[in-house]
């Protein structure tokens, strides 16, 4: 589902609680931009949690013997004024959008598209999937923006097994989300 509903759960997985989202810690060069980014999905977001610790680890932001994430859940409620960009489908496009973002000049009529949207939702590109994309930008399939690049790079990924996303990328957003709770989750 990638609709965004009024009442819809949503899940953020980290090394810490994220009880009140803050756009100035989110990075910048996400698949939609800067961000906070949330899923439908709850294992997406445990799955997430490596990464946010691998991460937290390097910038010595925590202790490297921890392991143990949060997964911070809230409730959507929308006000009806948000504007909202949803890449219904892994495809051209949504490719077009998540290199963008991920390579400097690439595609910026999509990144001066995307300034007018409050939220983000489609497929996430994540780390099974990085590879590829990282092929794809190096010009492997031929050259970016290309159907038959953008073809072959997207038969890769497999896009009816990648999960969803959703990007708050604006303050007006953010107030949409209603923290509900938090989850200590330990490492498998």
């Amino acid at each position: 589902m990638l609709n965004l509903v009024d009442g819809m759960v949503l899940y953020h997985g980290s090394y810490c609680e994220i009880s009140s989202p803050d756009l100035d810690k989110c990075a910048p060069y996400k698949d939609f931009g800067k961000g906070f980014y949330l899923t439908t999905s709850y294992r997406q977001a445990r799955k997430f949690i490596d990464t946010s610790l691998k991460k937290a680890k390097a910038q010595n932001l925590i202790e490297q013997d921890r392991n143990y994430g949060v997964i911070t859940t809230f409730k959507y409620h929308s006000d009806g004024k948000l504007k909202i960009q949803t890449y219904a489908d892994a495809n051209a496009e949504w490719l077009h959008c998540v290199v963008a973002h991920r390579k400097n000049k690439a595609f910026p009529e999509v990144i001066e598209a995307l300034k007018k949207y409050d939220v983000v939702v489609g497929k996430i590109a994540d780390d099974a999937t990085n590879y590829t994309i990282l092929a794809y930008i190096a010009g492997t399939y031929g050259d970016i923006g290309s159907k038959e690049a953008d073809a072959f790079c997207i038969s890769r990924l497999l896009p009816d097994r990648l999960e969803n996303q959703y990007c708050f990328r604006t303050e007006r957003a953010l107030e949409c989300l209603e923290f509900m709770e938090s989850e200590k989750v330990w490492k498998n």
